[in-house]
Protein backbone atom coordinates (compact mmCIF):
# COMPACT_ATOMS: atom_id res chain seq x y z
CA UNK A 1 0.00 0.00 0.00
CA UNK A 2 1.48 3.78 -0.91
CA UNK A 3 1.24 6.48 1.97
CA UNK A 4 -0.61 9.08 0.44
CA UNK A 5 -0.96 12.86 1.75
CA UNK A 6 -1.01 12.78 5.48
CA UNK A 7 -1.50 9.22 6.31
CA UNK A 8 -3.99 7.94 3.42
CA UNK A 9 -3.78 4.98 2.27
CA UNK A 10 -3.94 3.99 -1.66
CA UNK A 11 -3.23 0.35 -3.50
CA UNK A 12 -0.05 -0.15 -5.48
CA UNK A 13 3.96 0.71 -5.51
CA UNK A 14 4.81 4.02 -4.06
CA UNK A 15 5.39 6.63 -6.81
CA UNK A 16 7.11 9.78 -7.79
CA UNK A 17 4.32 11.24 -6.39
CA UNK A 18 3.90 10.11 -3.06
CA UNK A 19 7.30 10.85 -2.62
CA UNK A 20 6.33 14.15 -3.51
CA UNK A 21 3.63 14.72 -1.46
CA UNK A 22 5.36 12.82 1.52
CA UNK A 23 8.23 15.42 1.21
CA UNK A 24 6.28 18.68 0.44
CA UNK A 25 7.69 19.01 -2.85
CA UNK A 26 7.17 19.13 -6.93
CA UNK A 27 7.26 16.10 -8.27
CA UNK A 28 9.89 18.22 -10.84
CA UNK A 29 12.13 18.43 -7.22
CA UNK A 30 11.79 14.51 -6.82
CA UNK A 31 12.75 13.39 -10.18
CA UNK A 32 15.83 15.96 -10.05
CA UNK A 33 16.99 14.35 -6.88
CA UNK A 34 17.21 11.11 -8.67
CA UNK A 35 18.53 12.11 -12.16
CA UNK A 36 22.75 12.16 -12.05
CA UNK A 37 23.88 15.42 -12.19
CA UNK A 38 21.07 17.63 -12.02
CA UNK A 39 20.93 20.51 -10.28
CA UNK A 40 19.02 20.35 -6.27
CA UNK A 41 19.75 22.23 -3.23
CA UNK A 42 21.10 19.84 -0.49
CA UNK A 43 18.16 21.08 1.89
CA UNK A 44 16.00 19.52 -1.15
CA UNK A 45 17.76 16.18 -1.08
CA UNK A 46 17.35 15.59 2.18
CA UNK A 47 13.55 16.17 2.52
CA UNK A 48 13.08 14.15 -0.95
CA UNK A 49 15.50 10.99 0.35
CA UNK A 50 14.27 11.00 3.69
CA UNK A 51 10.50 10.57 2.37
CA UNK A 52 11.89 8.21 -0.20
CA UNK A 53 13.11 6.10 2.70
CA UNK A 54 10.11 5.78 4.47
CA UNK A 55 7.66 4.64 1.71
CA UNK A 56 10.43 2.23 0.53
CA UNK A 57 10.42 4.16 -2.82
CA UNK A 58 12.79 3.18 -6.16
CA UNK A 59 13.27 5.25 -8.66
CA UNK A 60 11.34 4.13 -12.10
CA UNK A 61 14.30 3.74 -14.39
CA UNK A 62 12.29 3.48 -17.50
CA UNK A 63 10.59 6.74 -16.54
CA UNK A 64 13.22 8.20 -16.00
CA UNK A 65 14.39 7.21 -19.05
CA UNK A 66 11.90 8.97 -21.16
CA UNK A 67 12.75 12.29 -19.31
CA UNK A 68 16.80 11.86 -19.88
CA UNK A 69 16.64 10.10 -23.14
CA UNK A 70 18.78 7.37 -21.71
CA UNK A 71 18.17 3.87 -20.55
CA UNK A 72 21.33 3.04 -18.67
CA UNK A 73 21.84 -0.05 -20.71
CA UNK A 74 25.30 -0.11 -22.12
CA UNK A 75 25.66 -3.62 -24.66
CA UNK A 76 28.32 -5.96 -24.24
CA UNK A 77 28.90 -7.84 -27.90
CA UNK A 78 30.92 -10.15 -27.87
CA UNK A 79 31.75 -14.06 -29.25
CA UNK A 80 33.28 -17.92 -28.67
CA UNK A 81 31.39 -17.80 -24.70
CA UNK A 82 32.86 -20.92 -24.53
CA UNK A 83 36.15 -19.14 -23.34
CA UNK A 84 36.58 -18.94 -19.66
CA UNK A 85 37.79 -15.44 -20.48
CA UNK A 86 34.93 -14.38 -21.60
CA UNK A 87 33.72 -15.13 -18.21
CA UNK A 88 36.07 -13.28 -16.41
CA UNK A 89 35.45 -10.36 -19.28
CA UNK A 90 31.59 -10.56 -18.57
CA UNK A 91 31.80 -10.74 -14.26
CA UNK A 92 34.07 -7.57 -14.32
CA UNK A 93 32.06 -5.69 -17.32
CA UNK A 94 28.78 -6.39 -14.78
CA UNK A 95 30.70 -5.35 -11.47
CA UNK A 96 31.83 -2.11 -13.23
CA UNK A 97 28.24 -0.96 -15.15
CA UNK A 98 26.92 -2.12 -11.32
CA UNK A 99 29.33 0.28 -9.57
CA UNK A 100 28.05 3.02 -12.07
CA UNK A 101 24.49 2.58 -11.87
CA UNK A 102 24.22 1.66 -15.12
CA UNK A 103 23.00 -2.10 -16.54
CA UNK A 104 24.38 -4.67 -18.72
CA UNK A 105 22.57 -6.23 -22.60
CA UNK A 106 24.72 -8.80 -23.43
CA UNK A 107 24.70 -9.43 -27.00
CA UNK A 108 25.98 -12.83 -28.29
CA UNK A 109 27.97 -12.38 -31.99
CA UNK A 110 27.98 -15.47 -33.94
CA UNK A 111 30.67 -16.42 -36.25
CA UNK A 112 31.06 -13.99 -38.61
CA UNK A 113 29.36 -11.15 -37.10
CA UNK A 114 26.22 -9.18 -38.37
CA UNK A 115 26.66 -5.85 -37.94
CA UNK A 116 23.61 -4.42 -39.05
CA UNK A 117 21.63 -7.21 -36.94
CA UNK A 118 23.89 -6.03 -33.87
CA UNK A 119 23.10 -2.39 -34.73
CA UNK A 120 19.20 -3.01 -34.99
CA UNK A 121 19.29 -5.06 -31.39
CA UNK A 122 20.37 -2.22 -29.80
CA UNK A 123 18.85 0.70 -31.13
CA UNK A 124 15.29 -1.54 -30.48
CA UNK A 125 16.66 -1.48 -26.73
CA UNK A 126 17.93 2.34 -26.87
CA UNK A 127 21.06 0.94 -25.57
CA UNK A 128 23.41 4.25 -24.65
CA UNK A 129 26.37 2.86 -25.80
CA UNK A 130 27.92 -0.34 -26.31
CA UNK A 131 31.53 -2.35 -26.12
CA UNK A 132 32.39 -4.98 -28.61
CA UNK A 133 34.92 -7.50 -26.67
CA UNK A 134 36.49 -9.28 -29.80
CA UNK A 135 39.89 -9.57 -32.28
CA UNK A 136 37.75 -11.54 -34.66
CA UNK A 137 35.26 -9.30 -36.06
CA UNK A 138 34.49 -7.60 -40.01
CA UNK A 139 36.63 -4.53 -40.58
CA UNK A 140 33.80 -2.31 -41.20
CA UNK A 141 32.07 -3.78 -37.93
CA UNK A 142 32.48 -0.78 -35.82
CA UNK A 143 32.01 1.56 -38.15
CA UNK A 144 27.91 0.18 -39.05
CA UNK A 145 27.54 2.01 -35.06
CA UNK A 146 29.09 5.21 -35.85
CA UNK A 147 26.81 5.34 -38.68
CA UNK A 148 23.67 4.25 -36.63
CA UNK A 149 25.18 6.93 -33.70
CA UNK A 150 25.56 4.42 -31.24
CA UNK A 151 28.44 4.82 -29.04
CA UNK A 152 31.06 2.20 -28.91
CA UNK A 153 34.26 1.34 -27.95
CA UNK A 154 36.32 -1.90 -28.72
CA UNK A 155 37.80 -3.91 -26.36
CA UNK A 156 40.47 -5.80 -27.17
CA UNK A 157 40.35 -5.03 -30.74
CA UNK A 158 43.53 -3.67 -32.76
CA UNK A 159 43.91 0.66 -32.74
CA UNK A 160 44.99 2.52 -36.52
CA UNK A 161 44.97 6.16 -36.72
CA UNK A 162 42.29 5.19 -39.44
CA UNK A 163 40.31 3.52 -36.69
CA UNK A 164 36.98 5.30 -36.29
CA UNK A 165 36.21 4.02 -32.37
CA UNK A 166 38.36 4.41 -29.16
CA UNK A 167 39.65 0.87 -28.99
CA UNK A 168 40.97 -0.46 -25.14
CA UNK A 169 43.67 -3.70 -25.84
CA UNK A 170 46.72 -5.20 -24.26
CA UNK A 171 50.60 -4.76 -26.68
CA UNK A 172 49.84 -7.88 -28.65
CA UNK A 173 53.11 -7.57 -30.38
CA UNK A 174 54.39 -7.29 -27.38
CA UNK A 175 53.44 -10.14 -26.25
CA UNK A 176 54.46 -12.05 -28.98
CA UNK A 177 57.81 -10.74 -28.13
CA UNK A 178 57.62 -12.13 -24.74
CA UNK A 179 56.88 -15.30 -25.32
CA UNK A 180 59.59 -15.70 -27.80
CA UNK A 181 62.09 -13.75 -26.00
CA UNK A 182 61.65 -16.55 -23.48
CA UNK A 183 61.80 -19.59 -25.83
CA UNK A 184 65.02 -18.57 -27.13
CA UNK A 185 66.70 -17.77 -23.34
CA UNK A 186 65.26 -21.62 -22.47
CA UNK A 187 67.96 -22.78 -25.09
CA UNK A 188 64.61 -23.71 -27.37
CA UNK A 189 65.35 -23.61 -30.79
CA UNK A 190 62.81 -25.58 -32.87
CA UNK A 191 60.00 -23.81 -32.36
CA UNK A 192 56.23 -23.32 -33.34
CA UNK A 193 53.29 -20.98 -33.13
CA UNK A 194 49.86 -22.24 -32.27
CA UNK A 195 47.83 -19.44 -32.92
CA UNK A 196 43.83 -18.51 -32.61
CA UNK A 197 42.03 -17.68 -35.90
CA UNK A 198 44.10 -16.57 -38.84
CA UNK A 199 42.44 -13.55 -39.42
CA UNK A 200 41.76 -12.59 -36.06
CA UNK A 201 44.01 -9.22 -35.25
CA UNK A 202 45.20 -11.08 -31.67
CA UNK A 203 46.68 -14.07 -33.94
CA UNK A 204 48.22 -11.28 -36.55
CA UNK A 205 49.74 -9.10 -33.59
CA UNK A 206 51.28 -11.84 -31.59
CA UNK A 207 52.40 -14.07 -34.39
CA UNK A 208 53.89 -10.49 -35.63
CA UNK A 209 56.15 -9.74 -32.41
CA UNK A 210 56.60 -13.91 -31.83
CA UNK A 211 58.62 -13.70 -35.56
CA UNK A 212 59.88 -10.59 -34.98
CA UNK A 213 62.21 -11.72 -31.97
CA UNK A 214 62.85 -15.11 -33.29
CA UNK A 215 64.82 -13.41 -36.81
CA UNK A 216 67.09 -11.64 -34.21
CA UNK A 217 68.65 -14.97 -33.98
CA UNK A 218 68.17 -16.06 -37.39
CA UNK A 219 65.23 -18.28 -36.06
CA UNK A 220 61.68 -18.32 -37.71
CA UNK A 221 58.74 -20.52 -36.71
CA UNK A 222 59.70 -24.25 -37.36
CA UNK A 223 56.25 -24.66 -37.50
CA UNK A 224 52.81 -22.86 -37.30
CA UNK A 225 49.21 -23.87 -37.08
CA UNK A 226 46.02 -21.92 -36.80
CA UNK A 227 42.65 -23.21 -35.14
CA UNK A 228 39.49 -21.88 -36.46
CA UNK A 229 38.79 -20.47 -32.79
CA UNK A 230 40.29 -20.58 -29.07
CA UNK A 231 39.12 -23.41 -28.05
CA UNK A 232 40.08 -26.95 -25.73
CA UNK A 233 39.33 -29.14 -28.06
CA UNK A 234 41.10 -26.84 -31.53
CA UNK A 235 44.06 -27.05 -29.22
CA UNK A 236 44.08 -30.77 -28.49
CA UNK A 237 44.05 -31.37 -32.42
CA UNK A 238 45.99 -28.59 -33.37
CA UNK A 239 48.82 -29.87 -31.38
CA UNK A 240 48.34 -33.18 -32.68
CA UNK A 241 48.54 -31.57 -36.23
CA UNK A 242 51.83 -29.25 -35.97
CA UNK A 243 53.74 -32.25 -34.10
CA UNK A 244 52.55 -34.71 -36.78
CA UNK A 245 54.67 -32.66 -39.55
CA UNK A 246 57.63 -31.40 -37.46
CA UNK A 247 59.66 -32.17 -34.46
CA UNK A 248 59.93 -29.11 -32.07
CA UNK A 249 60.96 -28.40 -28.89
CA UNK A 250 58.86 -25.93 -27.80
CA UNK A 251 55.29 -24.22 -28.50
CA UNK A 252 53.99 -20.94 -28.33
CA UNK A 253 50.44 -20.97 -27.81
CA UNK A 254 48.76 -18.00 -28.68
CA UNK A 255 45.74 -18.75 -25.36
CA UNK A 256 45.26 -20.60 -22.44
CA UNK A 257 42.67 -22.81 -23.32
CA UNK A 258 44.26 -23.78 -26.50
CA UNK A 259 47.54 -24.41 -24.08
CA UNK A 260 44.74 -26.24 -22.19
CA UNK A 261 44.18 -28.65 -24.97
CA UNK A 262 47.29 -28.77 -26.13
CA UNK A 263 49.10 -30.13 -23.05
CA UNK A 264 46.05 -32.58 -22.52
CA UNK A 265 47.19 -33.97 -25.99
CA UNK A 266 50.87 -33.94 -25.07
CA UNK A 267 49.72 -36.26 -21.88
CA UNK A 268 47.84 -39.02 -24.01
CA UNK A 269 50.93 -39.13 -26.60
CA UNK A 270 53.22 -39.80 -24.06
CA UNK A 271 55.40 -36.57 -24.41
CA UNK A 272 56.23 -35.28 -21.08
CA UNK A 273 55.87 -31.10 -20.23
CA UNK A 274 58.55 -29.83 -19.98
CA UNK A 275 61.33 -32.72 -20.23
CA UNK A 276 59.81 -33.17 -23.98
CA UNK A 277 58.19 -30.30 -25.13
CA UNK A 278 57.72 -26.22 -23.71
CA UNK A 279 54.61 -25.08 -23.74
CA UNK A 280 54.00 -21.07 -23.26
CA UNK A 281 50.56 -19.62 -23.24
CA UNK A 282 48.58 -16.08 -23.49
CA UNK A 283 45.66 -14.63 -21.18
CA UNK A 284 46.81 -15.79 -17.28
CA UNK A 285 43.20 -16.85 -16.92
CA UNK A 286 41.94 -18.22 -13.48
CA UNK A 287 42.57 -21.90 -14.85
CA UNK A 288 45.75 -21.50 -16.15
CA UNK A 289 47.45 -21.91 -12.69
CA UNK A 290 45.52 -24.65 -12.35
CA UNK A 291 47.69 -27.75 -11.02
CA UNK A 292 46.98 -30.35 -13.73
CA UNK A 293 48.08 -27.26 -16.34
CA UNK A 294 50.24 -25.01 -14.59
CA UNK A 295 51.11 -23.12 -17.54
CA UNK A 296 53.89 -20.45 -18.17
CA UNK A 297 52.05 -17.54 -19.50
CA UNK A 298 51.65 -14.01 -20.99
CA UNK A 299 49.49 -12.31 -18.60
CA UNK A 300 46.77 -10.23 -20.15
CA UNK A 301 45.93 -7.31 -17.77
CA UNK A 302 41.71 -8.08 -18.53
CA UNK A 303 40.36 -6.31 -15.51
CA UNK A 304 42.42 -3.05 -16.45
CA UNK A 305 41.20 -3.30 -20.09
CA UNK A 306 37.74 -3.67 -19.09
CA UNK A 307 37.72 -0.76 -16.61
CA UNK A 308 39.18 1.41 -19.05
CA UNK A 309 36.35 0.26 -21.57
CA UNK A 310 34.06 0.65 -19.40
CA UNK A 311 35.55 4.39 -18.49
CA UNK A 312 35.47 5.36 -22.57
CA UNK A 313 31.99 4.15 -23.31
CA UNK A 314 30.44 5.90 -20.25
CA UNK A 315 32.82 9.25 -21.55
CA UNK A 316 31.56 8.68 -25.15
CA UNK A 317 27.81 8.45 -24.15
CA UNK A 318 28.25 11.71 -22.25
CA UNK A 319 29.83 13.59 -24.96
CA UNK A 320 29.23 12.39 -28.45
CA UNK A 321 31.82 14.42 -30.37
CA UNK A 322 34.26 12.94 -28.28
CA UNK A 323 37.85 11.91 -30.25
CA UNK A 324 38.32 8.44 -30.67
CA UNK A 325 41.74 7.28 -28.80
CA UNK A 326 43.58 3.73 -28.74
CA UNK A 327 44.80 2.94 -25.30
CA UNK A 328 47.37 -0.12 -25.16
CA UNK A 329 48.24 -1.77 -21.88
CA UNK A 330 51.90 -3.93 -21.50
CA UNK A 331 51.88 -7.53 -20.51
CA UNK A 332 53.81 -9.55 -18.51
CA UNK A 333 55.27 -12.88 -18.04
CA UNK A 334 54.34 -15.47 -15.75
CA UNK A 335 56.09 -18.57 -15.01
CA UNK A 336 55.12 -21.42 -14.05
CA UNK A 337 55.85 -25.03 -14.81
CA UNK A 338 55.49 -25.79 -18.86
CA UNK A 339 59.21 -24.29 -19.66
CA UNK A 340 62.49 -25.25 -18.38
CA UNK A 341 64.51 -23.37 -16.26
CA UNK A 342 66.83 -20.34 -18.16
CA UNK A 343 70.48 -21.24 -17.88
CA UNK A 344 72.75 -18.34 -16.93
CA UNK A 345 74.32 -18.32 -20.27
CA UNK A 346 70.81 -17.60 -21.53
CA UNK A 347 71.04 -15.96 -25.02
CA UNK A 348 70.99 -11.77 -24.71
CA UNK A 349 69.36 -10.42 -27.64
CA UNK A 350 70.04 -7.17 -29.46
CA UNK A 351 67.99 -4.28 -29.55
CA UNK A 352 67.66 -4.61 -25.62
CA UNK A 353 64.88 -6.51 -26.19
CA UNK A 354 64.14 -9.04 -22.91
CA UNK A 355 61.70 -10.97 -20.76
Amino acid sequence: MARLGRGTLRPGRVTLRDVAETAGVSRSAVSRTFTNGASVSKRMRQKVESAAKKLGYRPNLLARSLTTRRTALIGLISDNFENPVLAEVFHLFTQQLQDRGLRPLLLNLASGGNAGASVQTVIEYSVDGVILASSLVPRDFTAAFVEAGVPIVHAFGRYTPRTPVSVVSVDNVHGGELAAQRLVDGGYRAIGFLGGPSDASSTEDRLQGFTRILQQVDLTPFATGFAARYGYEEGYRGLRSLLSGAKVDAVFCGDDILAMGARDACRDLGIRVPEDLGLISFNDMATAAWRAYNLTTIRQPIREIIVAAVDQIIAHVETPDLTPEGRLFPCSLVERGTLRPIETDATELPNGASS
